[in-house]
C-alpha cells in the first residue's frame, strides 16, 4: 500500500533578512512571544517589535520588504498584531501596536493610514467575513480588533474603499508629497481620515486574552424594532474561560450615566476656575498638542460565561460562517462551541500548547453518481479543525462537528500552522469556489508546504 502524502511543498521564506527577527536559532518561529505572523497566497508577513519583513515564498528572486514604523519611543510602542488586507489584486499590511494604533501600509512600505483605536495593547486583529447564502441572511465583511477586555469592529467597505481611494491618487500623481512631509510630525495620526467603528467594553467577567465578533445576532425579546444591528461576541480569559455578549450599535447611556457626564464636567470647570482665582497663577506653560480622541463604548449586555478555576482560556479559532469557534485552554483541552446556542458540542482532552485552524477537505463523492462538473464546488467540501499539537509533533485533522478523526501525520518541531488572509469579494457565483486552505511553515527550513484536501 502506498505511502499518503499529506503535504504539498510550495516554497522557501530562507533568506539573510530573516536574520533580524532570529532566525538560525532553534525555535525561533515559534519560541519568541513578539514574532507575529501572517499569510497571504505568496507572501509571508514577519513582524517583530519594531520591524516588518515582507517575504515572496513564491518567488524567491523577489525583494524583501522591509517596513519599520515610525513607533513612540517615550510610550515603548511596539508592533503587537500583524494581518493582510486582501481586495482582488490590492494587497496592504495591517499593524497594530501596543498603544492602541492601527497601521496600513502597501506592500512597497508606504503609509497609508494611521488611526487611534483606543489607548491599549492591541491583542489580535481578525479579517473575516460571511456571504449571503441559504445560511446566511446577510453578508458582511469585517475586521475585528481585540484590546484586553474590549472589542472594536470596522466595516470592510469603509476600509476597501479608503484603500481604492489612496492608491487612486497615487497612481494618478495627486497625492501631496509636501504636505505629507510637512506633517510628519504629527502624532495623532490627524491628517488620515478617520474611519468609522465601533468599540465595546467586554470586560465584565473579566479581561479578554482573546475574543471575536461572531456575526449578527436577533435583538433582545422585549426591544422594539429598529434599524440597528446586533453583534454576538465570544471572549475567552482568565476569570472566565468563555464569555458571550450581545452587541449594540447604540451609544446610548442610563440616565444615571448621562446625569454624571453633564454634571462632573461642569463641577471640575467650576473648581479649576475658582483655583485659578485663588492662586493666581501665571505659568504661562507651553500647550500640549490635543490627544487623539477616542470613540465612546456601544453597549454590550453579558449572555452567559463558564468560570471554573484554574482553567484559563488562551487561544480563540473562528470557523467561516461564524458558527463554530474552537478554544484551548490550559489544562490542555480543546472545546468545540456553538456560537449560536452557546454550547460546548465537543472536546478534545491531552493537547497542551495546540494551536488550530479551521480548513475545508474534499469528501468522498458518491460512486453511483455522474459527476457533471470537473472543478470542485462548496458542497464537496467539508468543515474540518486541524489541530497542531507541539508537544506530540503531530498535527490532526477532525471533521466537524462530531466526525471522525480523518488523518494524523508527524510534523517536525519548531513548525507553525497558518491560513491564508480572508479575501474582500472573494467566492463569486461566477469564480470557481476557493476552499479553507492550511499551510505549514517549517521554521528550521523555512519551508512552506500546503496540507492537502483530498485524503487519497
Amino acid at each position: 500500500m502506498a505511502k499518503r502524502i499529506h503535504l504539498t511543498e510550495l516554497g522557501c521564506i530562507a533568506c539573510e533578512e530573516l536574520s533580524e527577527l532570529g532566525a538560525g536559532k532553534e525555535g525561533w518561529l515559534v519560541n519568541n512571544p513578539n514574532l507575529l505572523c501572517a499569510l497571504d497566497s505568496h507572501s509571508l508577513a514577519l513582524a517583530n517589535r519594531f520591524l516588518i519583513l515582507i517575504v515572496n515564498w513564491g518567488d524567491p528572486d523577489a525583494p524583501r520588504i522591509k517596513i519599520r514604523p515610525d513607533l513612540s519611543p517615550i510610550e515603548a510602542e511596539s508592533i503587537t498584531a500583524i494581518e493582510w488586507l486582501v481586495f482582488d489584486d490590492v494587497r496592504v499590511v495591517v499593524a497594530g501596536t501596543s498603544c492602541g494604533y492601527l497601521l496600513v501600509y502597501s506592500v512597497s512600505g508606504d503609509l497609508i493610514h494611521k488611526q487611534i483605536v483606543h489607548p491599549s495593547r492591541i491583542l489580535k486583529l481578525r479579517i473575516r467575513g460571511t456571504k449571503k447564502d441559504l445560511m446566511q441572511e446577510t453578508s458582511s465583511e469585517e475586521i475585528c480588533i481585540v484590546l484586553p477586555g474590549i472589542i472594536a469592529r470596522f466595516d470592510g467597505s469603509n476600509i476597501q474603499s479608503m484603500i481604492e481611494k489612496w492608491f487612486q491618487e497615487k497612481n494618478s500623481n495627486f497625492w501631496d508629497q509636501k504636505n505629507r512631509k510637512g506633517d510628519a510630525e504629527e502624532d495623532s495620526g490627524s491628517k488620515y481620515q478617520r474611519l468609522p467603528y465601533q468599540i465595546w467594553n467586554v470586560n465584565k467577567n473579566g479581561a479578554c486574552v482573546d475574543a471575536t465578533v461572531t456575526g449578527i445576532m436577533p435583538p433582545p425579546l422585549l426591544e422594539h424594532q429598529s434599524s440597528q444591528r446586533y453583534y454576538c461576541a465570544v471572549t475567552i480569559g482568565e476569570d472566565a474561560v468563555i464569555s458571550a455578549y450581545r452587541l449594540s450599535e447604540d451609544r446610548g447611556r442610563s440616565i444615571v450615566g448621562a446625569i454624571l457626564s453633564k454634571v462632573v464636567p461642569a463641577a471640575a470647570s467650576t473648581i479649576a476656575s475658582f483655583s485659578k482665582l485663588i492662586w493666581r497663577s501665571n505659568d504661562q506653560s507651553p500647550k500640549r498638542k490635543p490627544e487623539a480622541k477616542t470613540q465612546s463604548f456601544a453597549r454590550a449586555s453579558s449572555l452567559t460565561c463558564i468560570q471554573d478555576y484554574p482553567r484559563k482560556g488562551e487561544k480563540l479559532t473562528l470557523s467561516p460562517s461564524g458558527t463554530l469557534a474552537a478554544i484551548t485552554d490550559s489544562l490542555g483541552r480543546i472545546l468545540l462551541l456553538d456560537t449560536q446556542a452557546l454550547v460546548v458540542v465537543r472536546l478534545w482532552k491531552g493537547y497542551r500548547d495546540a494551536s488550530c485552524v479551521f480548513m475545508e477537505m474534499l469528501a468522498k463523492r458518491d460512486k453511483g453518481k455522474s459527476v457533471i462538473h470537473t472543478d470542485p464546488v462548496k458542497s464537496d467540501y467539508c468543515l474540518c479543525l486541524a489541530i497542531h499539537a507541539p508537544r506530540k509533533g503531530i498535527i490532526e485533522v477532525w471533521q466537524m462537528r462530531t466526525g471522525p478523526r480523518l488523518l494524523t501525520m508527524q510534523c517536525t518541531k519548531g513548525s507553525k500552522l497558518l491560513q491564508p488572509a480572508y479575501r474582500f469579494g472573494s467566492n463569486s457565483s461566477s469564480s470557481p469556489y476557493i476552499p479553507l486552505e492550511v499551510f505549514l511553515l517549517n521554521g528550521d527550513s523555512g519551508q512552506v508546504s500546503l496540507l492537502n484536501r483530498s485524503l487519497s
